[in-house]
C-alpha cells in the first residue's frame, strides 16, 4: 500500500473514531441524567480534546494502524471521562446552590429556562413557553425592592414607572382611608363579594360599601374583585351581574377582576373542575364585564394561569399576577403584580396585600 493510500485510510479511520465518539455522546445526552442534557458544553469540550489527541497521534505516528480494539477502548475512555467530569461538576454546583438554602423549584427554573416550572399539589410541572402567546417586555433587574420592602418598577435612569396599590376585603377590618392616601397609595382593589364554596350562595363583602366610598372620598382610584366559585358559564355571568349591580353607583376606573384560585378543600364545589371548565367560567365572567363597559381582568398565581386555565383562550384579558418573591417569574403579559401578602400601610391594622400596576388605567 503506497503512502497516499495509507494516509487516506488513516483519515477515514480518524473520521470513524470521531463519528463513534459523537454517537456515544449523543446517545448519552439523550438517555443519561439531567447533567448531560442540560450542560452539554462540557461534552463538546471533551470532544475537542479527543480530536486534538487524535491529531497528535497522526503527526507523531505516521504509520500507526488503528485496530477495532483500539477504537473500542478509546471510545469508552472518552465517553466515560466526559460523563464523569460532567457529573462531578453538576453535582458540585447543585450541592452548593442547595446548601445556601436555594429552593429546589428555583434551581429547576434556572435549569429549564425554556419552560415555566410550577410546583403544585406536591409535584413539579413543566410547561414549554408558548411562542404564539404575547410576552411581557419588563426588565427583571428594573423591579427594585425598596428599603421599606415595597417594590417599584423603574426605567434605566431609575425613574419609577409603576404605581403603588393594595387590595382589601373584610379581613382588613375598619380602614382609615385618609391615612392610606397619605401613604402614597394610588389605587385599591376592593372585594365586592364572593360565592360560597359549599352552597354556592352569592355574598356581598360586609365592608364593600365602606371601603369603596372611603377610597373614592380620599382620591384613591378603585378596582373591584370577586372571589369566584362558579362551576358553569351561567353561574359566572350571574357573578358578573352581581358585581355590576354593586358597583353601578361608583366611579370604577381600574379593572373588574375575577379572582380565580384553587379550591382549598376537597369538598369545595369547584374542586373537580377541569381546565376547560375553569376557562369557560373565566371567559363568561370577563365577557359580561366587558359588555357593561368595564375593563375585565383575571387574578391568579402560577397554578391558576398554567394549570387551571388555558392561556391561549384568555390571552385577550388583562392579568393580575400573584407571586411572592423579589423577582417575578412569569413570561406572559400581565398588568398588575401582587408581590406580597404581608405589606404594612398606614391606616390598616395588620397585613395587607401589596401590588404594583404597570399599566395606565387612570388615563383610560
Amino acid at each position: 500500500m503506497n503512502r497516499r493510500a495509507k494516509k487516506n485510510r488513516r483519515k477515514q479511520q480518524i473520521s470513524l473514531i470521531t463519528n463513534i465518539i459523537f454517537s456515544f455522546i449523543t446517545l448519552t445526552a439523550l438517555t443519561g441524567c439531567i447533567v448531560l442534557v442540560l450542560q452539554n458544553y462540557h461534552l463538546r469540550n471533551e470532544s475537542r480534546e479527543t480530536m486534538g489527541r487524535l491529531q497528535e497521534m497522526e503527526e507523531m505516528q505516521e504509520e500507526y494502524r488503528y485496530t477495532q480494539t483500539d477504537l473500542d477502548a478509546y471510545t469508552r475512555e472518552a465517553v466515560a471521562q466526559a460523563g464523569e467530569n460532567e457529573r462531578r461538576t453538576f453535582l458540585g454546583e447543585l450541592k452548593q446552590r442547595l446548601s445556601t438554602k436555594e429552593s429546589v423549584v428555583s434551581v429547576l427554573r434556572t435549569l429549564y429556562p425554556e419552560d415555566v416550572v410550577v410546583y403544585a399539589d406536591g409535584g413539579y410541572s413543566f410547561f414549554p413557553i408558548q411562542e404564539n402567546l404575547k410576552k411581557h417586555h419588563y426588565v427583571y433587574e428594573n423591579f427594585v425592592s425598596q428599603a421599606d420592602n415595597e417594590m417599584v418598577y423603574t426605567n434605566d435612569n431609575g425613574d419609577t414607572l409603576s404605581t403603588k396599590g393594595i387590595d382589601v376585603s373584610k379581613h382588613q377590618g375598619k380602614i382609615d382611608w385618609k391615612k392610606v392616601a397619605g401613604d402614597d397609595v394610588s389605587y385599591a382593589f376592593i372585594r365586592s363579594g364572593f360565592r360560597g364554596s359549599s352552597e354556592g350562595k352569592l355574598v356581598e363583602d360586609e365592608f364593600f360599601k365602606d371601603n369603596i366610598e372611603g377610597a373614592l372620598d380620599n382620591d384613591i382610584q378603585v378596582g373591584i374583585y370577586f372571589y369566584t366559585q362558579a362551576t358553569t358559564e351561567e353561574e359566572a355571568r350571574e357573578e358578573a351581574e352581581f358585581v355590576l349591580d354593586l358597583i353601578e353607583p361608583y366611579d370604577v376606573s381600574y379593572p373588574v377582576v375575577l379572582d380565580l384560585e384553587e379550591a382549598t378543600s376537597s369538598t369545595a364545589r369547584t374542586a373537580e373542575m377541569t381546565k376547560e371548565e375553569h376557562t369557560k367560567v373565566a371567559i363568561a365572567f370577563c365577557e359580561t364585564i366587558q359588555a357593561a363597559g368595564y375593563t375585565p381582568m383575571i387574578y391568579g398565581n402560577l397554578k391558576t394561569f398554567m394549570i387551571m386555565l388555558d392561556m391561549e383562550q384568555i390571552e385577550d384579558y388583562d392579568k393580575w399576577f400573584a407571586y411572592y418573591d423579589t423577582s417575578v417569574y412569569f413570561p406572559y403579559e400581565f398588568a398588575v403584580w401582587q408581590y406580597s401578602a404581608k405589606g404594612s400601610i398606614e391606616g390598616i391594622k395588620g397585613d395587607v396585600d401589596m401590588n404594583i400596576c404597570l399599566k395606565d388605567y387612570a388615563g383610560t
